[in-house]
């Protein structure tokens, strides 16, 4: 915004001489910088928080209350600060603080506060759209991709807690669901890192899906198996403390094509169909039985070539999967701690 509105000025022939270019950026980078840390903490701690415990109105009241209070002290740091070089004064004279405080009545300051207000308001809608269908799917959704079905190859992973029915027993229902709100939580940034898509919670399952290009690139959808693993035995010992038990889960890969589109009348969801997802989730109905947490299909094993480090493939031969008329090829992973 400084650089463009500099070269129109500039280019109409009403930039002056005396115009101080330092200062001018220097102003400009103090706002925009403490905007971009204000606001970006403010949107992500306090935003959501609100939209979450308040109703829409009273969290949009909120919202622009406290957005209005940072632009105003943000602003009165910019134009403190060029007002002091303009007039070669300290901070605290009188003239600077009144130079400052006229600022504030300008069409500039006014501009501005509208431009950014529109611009978190924005922000806000594309959070909640991503809260809704999972991170990277708000340009597919803008671009209306899932409009009409269309067909795609996917990757998908079917994630189980493991002694689901035995850990709800034992913590009974309000502490279960708190259990596996936190279950959820702690694996997300696994899931996010390596350029998954959450398509659903089932009860403890979790259903995650890569477009072909992602989950196989640097072995990224192998990569959020260990990367979960990994998140949980860093939490074990607060797993311990508040539930007494630290969760476990199994998984099953496959992929294939599938059809996808948004679907439903009263409540919308964008919705895969395709019998991949029977399959994967067949095997990882069978990682219980093979005594294994990772098990995939030969194919996606042969696609997904490139291994996470010091990760090896084994083969564990043909199974009979629920269902399926013919057996199917499966392999597993195994940590090579060498």
């Amino acid at each position: 915004m400084f650089f463009y509105e500099m070269i129109t000025l500039s280019t109409n022939g009403v930039l002056s001489s005396a115009y101080d270019f330092q200062s001018a950026f220097i102003a400009n980078l103090i706002v925009s910088v403490s905007a971009g840390l204000v606001g970006g903490i403010y949107t992500v701690n306090l935003m959501e928080k609100w939209i979450r415990n308040f109703a829409f109105w009273k969290a949009l009241v909120f919202i622009i209350v406290t957005y209005t209070a940072a632009a105003l002290i943000i602003s009165f740091l910019g134009a403190l600060y060029i007002s002091s070089e303009n007039l070669n004064m300290s901070f605290l004279h009188t003239e600077v603080l009144e130079e400052t405080l006229f600022f504030f009545g300008t069409w500039m300051f006014l501009k501005n506060y509208i431009i950014w207000l529109v611009i978190v308001l924005l922000t806000l809608i594309v959070l909640m759209v991503n809260d809704k269908y999972g991170p990277g799917v708000f340009p597919d959704y803008l671009m209306g991709r899932y409009f009409s079905p269309k067909k795609e190859r996917r990757i998908f992973m079917f994630a189980d807690l493991k002694n689901a029915t035995g850990i709800a027993e034992e913590l009974g229902e309000e502490k279960y669901f708190n259990f596996l709100k936190d279950f959820f939580k702690d694996i997300a940034p696994a899931i996010v890192q390596t350029r998954g898509e959450v398509y659903q919670y089932v009860g403890d399952e979790i259903v995650v899906t890569w477009k072909m290009k992602w989950g196989i690139k640097d072995a990224n959808a192998l990569r959020c198996f260990y990367s979960m693993k990994k998140i949980l035995r860093f939490k074990a010992k607060r797993y311990m403390t508040k539930y007494n038990v630290v969760p476990d889960f199994r998984t099953g890969y496959h992929f294939g094509s599938v059809m996808v589109g948004e679907i439903g009348q009263i409540k919308r969801d964008i919705a895969f169909s395709g019998d991949v997802l029977n399959t994967t989730s067949r095997i990882q109905g069978l990682c219980s039985d093979l005594d294994v947490d990772i098990l995939a299909s030969k194919d996606f094993g042969d696609v997904c070539y490139k291994l996470p480090k010091n990760v090896m493939k084994q083969a564990v031969g043909k199974e009979k999967l629920r269902g399926k008329a013919d057996e199917m090829e499966l392999v597993t992973y195994v940590w090579n701690k060498d």
